[in-house]
C-alpha cells in the first residue's frame, strides 16, 4: 500500500495554526519570525498550540537569524531550547548546523539529535547553502536526522526541482527528502510527480505575505493543496 503523501505547513500564530490545521495539513512547523526564515519561537506559543491542535508541531531550535555557524553560547542555548520543547509537548525538532566552510557539522548537529531524542529531527535549509548536496545528504544521515528540509539549493523547490528528485533517489528509505520553499496550490501536483517525495513543505508566502494573512483564503489554500496531493497519490498508484 503506498505511503500517504504528507504536508507540513510553517506558521508562527496560533491561529495559522489552526487554520491549516482545518485545511488538512498533517504537521506545523512552528517558528518565529519567518521573514528571516524562522527562529526559536516562545515555549507559550507552543503550550498554547497543543492546547488547540492535535496534528504534531515540529519546532524550529535557531538562536538567530543569518548563517549557521553558532558560538559556543549560541549552542548551549540550541540545547536549552531542545530541551524546553520538549518538555512543552513538541512532536520533533528543526534545526541544522555548519561549518566555517559551509559543510555540515556532523558532531554537534549528532549531539542535538541524541539529545532530542526521542523526537524525530529534520535538518532545515542550513542544508542548501552547502556546496556539494550529494555529500551533505551523507552527513546529514550520519548525524541521525530523520529528515532533510531543502529546495534544492534553488531559489525555489520548483526552479529546484531536477536536484529534489536526485536527492530522493539517493536518500531511499535511510532519510526523508522534504521539498520546500516556494510551493503553493498551483504547482505542488507538478512538483509531486517530478520529486517523488513524499512529504512536501510550505508556509505560502509565495500567496500570502506574512503578517497579511486572510486565514480563510489561507485554509481554503491549504486544502487544494491537501487534494491535489491526494490526486498525485493515486496517480502513483497507476503508475
Amino acid at each position: 500500500m503506498k505511503k500517504k503523501i504528507l504536508l507540513e505547513i510553517s506558521v508562527e500564530f496560533v491561529n495559522a495554526a489552526a487554520a491549516a490545521a482545518r485545511g488538512g495539513a498533517d504537521r506545523i512547523e512552528l517558528c518565529s519570525n519567518l521573514s528571516v526564515g524562522g527562529l526559536t519561537p516562545k515555549v507559550t506559543l507552543l503550550r498554547a498550540l497543543r492546547q488547540q491542535i492535535q496534528i504534531p508541531i515540529f519546532v524550529m531550535i535557531r538562536p538567530r537569524a543569518g548563517d549557521f555557524v553558532y558560538s559556543s553560547t549560541e549552542f548551549a542555548r540550541m540545547k536549552k531550547s531542545i530541551a524546553t520543547a520538549k518538555n512543552a509537548g513538541a512532536g520533533g525538532l528543526v534545526f541544522g548546523i555548519l561549518k566555517t566552510n559551509r559543510t555540515v557539522d556532523i558532531d554537534r548537529t549528532r549531539e542535538l539529535v541524541e539529545l532530542a531524542r526521542s523526537l524525530p529531527v529534520t535538518f532545515h535549509r542550513a542544508f542548501d547553502a552547502c556546496p556539494h548536496l550529494p555529500q551533505a545528504l551523507e552527513d546529514v544521515v550520519r548525524s541521525g536526522a530523520a529528515r532533510i528540509l531543502t529546495s534544492g539549493g534553488a531559489a525555489s523547490a520548483p526552479e529546484g526541482a531536477a536536484k529534489l528528485e536526485a536527492l530522493v533517489a539517493a536518500a531511499g528509505e535511510r532519510i526523508t527528502i522534504v521539498p520546500g520553499v516556494g510551493i503553493n496550490a498551483g504547482n505542488i501536483l507538478q512538483l509531486a510527480a517530478a520529486t517523488r517525495a513524499l512529504e512536501f513543505h510550505s508556509g505560502l508566502s509565495s500567496v500570502f505575505p506574512h503578517r497579511q494573512m486572510d486565514y480563510v483564503k489561507f485554509e481554503k489554500e491549504l486544502r487544494v493543496m491537501v487534494e491535489r496531493l491526494a490526486i498525485s497519490m493515486y496517480l502513483n498508484e497507476l503508475s
